[in-house]
């Protein structure tokens, strides 16, 4: 099935498909007290599917000792607790067909691009939670959230899911930007451009985190327009050590661009960096990914005409446990062409389709960008990224988990595969790091001021 084919296929039962913000687009009495009734607290379908192969939201895993791992601590490889499923199925060239309806057009195009390529189904878990507390805002602001003329921003209330029940594309996509991931976080990471013969040389970064928009009480008055403050600070190799990009992510983004800045340690100076965003090459990525493909999607959706097509039933990685765990190498993971399927984990789950097309007079290297963003956490899944010929040309996933000490179903591993040029990149890798996602760090705005930059800059 074509690219236009599918989204014809999928307008047929869309909940509505819009580009620009709806005029009665704030919530009435009766939808909010749907959330957590017929919906979750967070707007996904609480009822499992007709065929059963979907299963009813239960509330996820809320804790490590739900999980069945009492003793766990923030900062460790998350044991897995699905570790006994296997398999349901495979899904390879040679049958994809069986399947064509629950595959998205970019995995489809993996198929055909790479003969060896396979994807392993597993029963669905619908473990994604949030805090209560996630759940107790999103009621509370759904009836005022709004968007802003054009769409840029929102406004009308902070700390929860701003369109549980979404209207038009430019909701949908809010709503991953600003998801729960966590308060704080710190993490060590790898990210690697994999050549097309999968030698690669590891990039480390240390991450730092704080999601002012989902903080408890928080309010727009007081956020300063700021929802995210992220400090990145590359550790290895020796000759890119100690450099630092710096970024401020903003709620109203016609009113205020995204603030960044950039820390180099040869010159020891700090300078404003305006290129880090839309299509600008990702740092370190050798050209295969763009500033906002980090975080699967980031930053302003000012280029781009948003669809909401629907919801619907897709394979979308997930629960990628495997792929999180200090028992494998990153050799063991990281091989030509795209990853070792054997530790990737796919199941069956609802989400939501969004099309974005790029705006005409505007810019971008990618003309078509389609969306499938998960109902339980509103965290994009897979997206297929289309050239200007119309072709797919990548295609991102992103491994994800249930961080349960938080709870916060968020990335283990982003991959943005170049089916051109059969490269591909790899960020999140930390199989053979001590630490993990350490989510007991407590940080402040003033951790990320422009001035931190240079006492974060080492060499």
């Amino acid at each position: 099935m074509t690219h236009s084919r599918l989204v014809k296929a999928l307008a047929a039962v869309a909940l509505v498909g819009l580009t620009a913000p709806a005029v009665a687009e704030r919530l009435s009495p009766d939808q909010v007290a749907r959330l957590g009734a017929d919906l979750t607290p967070v707007g996904a379908i609480r009822a499992g599917n007709e065929a059963g192969t979907i299963p009813e939201w239960t509330g996820g895993i809320r804790s490590p000792a739900e999980a069945g791992f009492p003793d766990f601590r923030s900062g460790g490889h998350h044991p897995d607790p699905f570790g006994n499923d296997r398999p349901l199925y495979r899904i390879t060239a040679d049958n994809m067909a069986q399947y064509e309806d629950i595959l998205t057009e970019g995995h489809k195009a993996m198929f055909r691009t790479y003969p060896g390529y396979f994807m392993d189904v597993y029963p669905t878990r619908r473990s994604a939670a949030m805090p209560e507390r996630i759940y107790e805002a999103t009621r509370r602001i759904a009836p005022t959230t709004h968007l802003i003329e054009g769409g840029n921003g929102f406004s009308g209330g902070a700390e929860g899911i701003p369109f549980p029940i979404p209207e038009n594309g430019l909701h949908a996509i809010w709503n991953h930007i600003v998801r729960y991931r966590t308060d704080s976080a710190r993490r060590s990471i790898g990210q690697v451009p994999v050549t097309r013969d999968g030698n690669y040389t590891m990039v480390m970064f240390t991450d730092e985190y704080l999601g002012a928009y989902g903080l408890a009480g928080a309010r727009e008055e007081n956020l300063d327009n700021v929802i995210i403050y992220f400090k990145q600070t590359v550790t290895a190799p020796a000759r890119l050590a100690g450099e630092v990009l710096l970024v401020h992510e903003t709620l109203n983004q016609a009113r205020e661009n995204r603030k960044a800045w950039l820390y180099n340690p040869g010159q020891r100076r700090v300078r404003r960096a305006p290129n880090v965003a839309h299509d600008n090459p990702r740092t370190a990525g050798d050209g295969l990914a763009t500033s906002d493909q980090l975080d699967i999607f980031n930053g302003s959706p000012e280029r781009y005409n948003w669809t909401l097509v629907g919801r619907k039933e897709i394979l979308v990685p997930y629960n990628s446990y495997k792929l999180h765990s200090n028992q494998l190498r990153y050799s063991d993971i990281l091989k030509p062409l795209h990853i070792n399927q054997e530790h990737a984990r796919y199941e069956l789950h609802r989400v939501w389709v969004v099309d974005a097309t790029l705006k005409e007079g505007t810019r971008h290297v990618y003309k078509r960008r389609t969306f499938y963003i998960d109902e339980d956490s509103w965290q994009a899944q897979v997206v297929d990224c289309y050239d200007n010929r119309d072709q797919i040309w990548r295609v991102q996933e992103a491994h994800s988990i249930n961080y349960y000490d938080v709870p916060s179903f968020w990335t283990t591993l982003e991959l943005t595969m170049d089916l051109q040029s059969g490269r591909y990149l790899g960020i999140g890798l930390n199989n053979e790091e001590r630490t993990t996602y350490d989510f007991s760090v407590n940080y402040t705005p003033a951790d990320f001021s422009p001035a931190s930059l240079r006492r974060a800059g080492v060499r």
